[in-house]
């Protein structure tokens, strides 16, 4: 039976809805699942091709792995949009394996690899659409690797800070410095140490378990 409750995301998500046929409608709609997850839960682990993520309350991670264990977040994945990367299977001619975790709990709509293949086969707008996302988070992967290999830690922290306060609407960020270190991609020593420094020019204030920005024109201006 097709999937009521993912056709509304669909609908949303998909430009080209209104131009599908009724049969490629219900076979977008029978090759969707509804799926809740739990804060931290593996949704997408990249050993499998997983199927397109649509979230619709909620907010995923996307990183990457190393064979050490170390992760380094690509980018975030919020209500109304789609997670391409973990249907790398329908993707032709790339090879990009990615991990992918709630890290709110969320509620997603998946829409599984062979329902988007028969479709797109006969849509060429859904292959342009998926090529799209793709490129676009590309982009988003591109801009951390540039932060990585060429700016200094202290900008890159400064970054960090800034765009999880403007994520969560709050100075107040609530995240350990192991937390933030396996975000980034760096260590737990390295963070604590240039947070140390923060707090002594008064960028940001220390606590158990968080960081509060108390100068986000300082912050800005190291950001810059």
């Amino acid at each position: 039976m097709p999937c009521e409750k993912c056709e509304p995301l669909l609908r949303s998500s998909f430009p080209f809805w209104e131009k599908l046929s009724e049969n490629d409608k219900i076979d977008l709609m029978n090759g969707a699942g509804c799926a809740e997850f739990k804060k931290g839960q593996t949704i997408h682990n990249g050993t499998v091709c997983t199927g397109i993520i649509f979230v619709k309350t909620g907010c995923l991670r996307v990183y990457i792995l190393s064979e050490e264990g170390k992760e380094i977040t690509l980018y975030r994945i919020f209500a109304g949009d789609v997670c391409v990367l973990s249907a790398s299977c329908v993707l032709d001619s790339i090879n990009f394996e990615v991990q992918v975790d709630a890290e709110e709990n969320s509620r997603c709509c998946i829409l599984s690899p062979g329902s988007y293949a028969r479709v797109a086969e006969r849509n060429p707008e859904m292959k342009i659409f998926l090529l799209e996302k793709t490129v676009s988070r590309f982009s988003e992967v591109m801009w951390v690797m540039q932060q990585i290999l060429f700016m200094s830690f202290d900008k890159r922290l400064a970054i960090f800070l800034l765009n999880e306060a403007e994520k969560n609407k709050t100075p107040e960020i609530k995240l350990t410095h192991e937390q933030i270190a396996k975000y980034m991609g760096s260590a737990r020593e390295v963070v604590s140490r240039m947070l140390k420094y923060f707090s002594s020019e008064g960028y940001v204030e220390l606590s158990r378990g968080g960081v509060t920005i108390t100068d986000f024109d300082g912050l800005s201006d190291l950001a810059l």
